[in-house]
């Protein structure tokens, strides 16, 4: 009993020395569950459409419900967390997470499968800011916490190669809900574990928390979100349905910018968006991950529907876009000390339009060794840009602000996702339609015509109704159809990754290792309670001879990421 109490102690130690490793496995382990969720149901589309016959709207909203709900609670849930303790609201997200699965797995129509999607979305919402957040804390020397973000997005990337394979096995062997079962083992154990290593945080907590302004930031990324989701889903832009959600969101988020502004005490700080190297980083990270799931989501798409591959062997496609992304990931601390910010997320974006442009050579017949080297290309490319894009990001802020920073890098993630799905969504849509204009002119009943132009899935089923010549010639069509608005699809997405490169030209040159200076960005400590009884700490000493540390008072307030609970230091 001695050696695991002592054990044990040691784990919940203070946040320096090897247990800032710790945390850092029990903080990947919650980024796995939250990953391999967003790209689980994937490979499961063509048997969700297939089993509840969903809407082309409602499959887009089934899709991108979890990760739209998500970006939009983030801000919420990322600052309650500073008031309430970190740790709590993520052990509270891990049980709500189960719960979720649970009810999507069981799901027996499109409402009930995205309200069990939504909510999801809500657990996620409650795990995700904490990861970078406490990360930022943990380790305020750069270039160990440069190491700390490579491992935390090939963890990422672990989710997604595992998430189509799992999916696609279960698919194939089992029914689509079972997708979603997956989660709750995953959760039984994370929930005990953090629970017993995870020490309880707080950020700066002066001030009334501005209940009004977190809903109000939840609410506009919904609206704007919804509008443009109605336009992915072919519906006109000046349907009330679309204007009113469209306007009345990008209304709700100037009014809370504004709102932030004015506060003596903000949700988030505003003024870290004047500095240009945090507002390009975030901007390449929406821009990375909307390219990044939108293609993943038309490909799965093309590997079943056009080359008739299974669900298993979808998944065992797209492992070469991740296990490169893994690549990336690993080697992303030792890329960016060498090519600095502005190379490494520069040419990722560059490498990634690339493998998009080769990707345009896929056609109606399988071509293994293209597809291969495309998505190696795309997952390396995409990987490292978001890699020297959180790392910038994180860097920009001082450790007390990481909260925010954290909870406005996690809504771009989310936000980019969500609008990648839309946005080329409806670019697919957009190119793919015109392509079944004519079925009619050749015999096709023109309601059959129609209903086949909402997506290739649809398509096949219609076909299948009509069965013999014309059935074979609808069918043929559409697939004909879909590889022409795949070729324009990618084109698109290459244009934006261009522009994202240009983008990069606005972070910094080189990594710069020293701590900002000025107030509130000096280097972060640990300090221990006997020094902090005695109201000072020492500052590091330079490298080589030198005075001795000088001491300097600290605040009486509480430290914005104070530490207590289960992990705090052991006297």
């Amino acid at each position: 009993m001695t050696g695991t109490s002592t054990a044990v102690s040691r784990l919940r130690a203070a946040a320096g020395g090897a247990n800032r490793w710790v945390v850092l496995v029990v903080l990947c382990l919650s980024l796995l569950l939250v990953a391999l969720d967003a790209t689980v149901l994937h490979v499961a589309v063509p048997a969700v459409t297939e089993d509840l016959r969903p809407s082309a709207v409602g499959l887009l909203w089934i899709v991108d419900a979890y990760p739209l709900v998500c970006a939009s609670l983030l801000i919420l849930f990322g600052t309650l967390g500073d008031r309430i303790g970190r740790r709590r609201v993520l052990l509270l997200g891990y049980a709500l997470f189960g719960i979720a699965s649970a009810v999507a797995a069981t799901a027996d129509s499109p409402g009930v499968l995205i309200a069990a999607r939504a909510l999801l979305g809500v657990g996620g919402a409650m795990i995700m800011p904490a990861t970078l957040s406490i990360l930022r804390q943990v380790f305020p020397d750069r270039r160990e916490r440069a190491m700390a973000i490579g491992i935390w997005t090939a963890v990422a990337a672990v989710g997604a190669a595992t998430g189509p394979v799992i999916g696609g096995f279960l698919v194939e062997h089992y029914w689509w809900g079972s997708v979603f079962l997956i989660n709750i083992p995953l959760m039984a154990l994370i929930l005990p574990v953090g629970r017993w290593l995870l020490p309880e945080s707080r950020g700066e907590s002066d001030g009334p928390w501005d209940v009004l302004g977190a809903l109000m930031a939840a609410a506009g990324v919904l609206g704007v979100v919804l509008g443009i989701k109605r336009i992915g889903g072919r519906e006109g832009l000046v349907d009330p349905a679309t204007l009113v959600p469209l306007l009345a969101g990008a209304v709700l988020v100037v009014l809370f910018v504004r709102r932030q502004k004015r506060r003596a005490h903000p949700l988030i700080d505003i003024a870290m968006f004047s500095r240009p190297a945090f507002t390009t980083a975030v901007g390449c990270i929406v821009l990375a991950m909307l390219a990044l799931v939108g293609l993943e989501l038309i490909a799965v798409q093309y590997l079943q529907l056009v080359l008739e591959l299974s669900p298993l062997e979808t998944g065992l496609r797209l492992l070469p876009l991740t296990f490169a992304a893994m690549a990336a990931g690993a080697t992303g601390s030792y890329t960016l000390s060498r090519v600095g910010p502005r190379r490494m997320v520069g040419w990722g974006f560059v490498l990634t339009a690339a493998s998009v442009l080769l990707l345009t050579l896929m056609g109606q017949h399988d071509r293994p060794v293209l597809l291969t080297a495309g998505f190696v290309l795309l997952g390396f490319g995409l990987q490292s840009t978001l890699f020297g894009a959180y790392e910038s990001m994180l860097s920009e802020v001082p450790a007390e602000r990481a909260g925010g920073a954290a909870a406005i890098g996690e809504t771009s993630y989310q936000l980019g996702a969500g609008m990648g799905i839309a946005l080329l969504g409806s670019v697919m849509n957009a190119a793919y339609a015109p392509g079944l204009s004519r079925v009619h002119e050749e015999g096709v009943p023109a309601a059959a015509g129609s209903a086949a132009s909402h997506s290739l899935g649809e398509a096949y089923q219609v076909a299948g109704r009509l069965g013999g010549p014309l059935g074979d010639l609808l069918r043929d069509t559409a697939r004909h159809a879909f590889v022409d608005g795949l070729h324009v699809t990618l084109l698109v997405s290459a244009c934006l990754l261009l522009l994202g490169a240009l983008a990069a030209l606005r972070l910094p040159r080189v990594m710069d290792c020293a701590e900002a200076k000025g107030a509130g960005q000096g280097p972060v400590s640990v300090v221990p309670e006997q020094a902090a009884r005695r109201g000072a700490r020492a500052l590091p000493a330079p490298d080589g001879p030198g005075p001795e540390p000088r001491r300097v008072p600290l605040p009486v307030r509480r430290e914005p990421a104070e530490v207590t609970g289960p992990g705090r230091a052991a006297r």
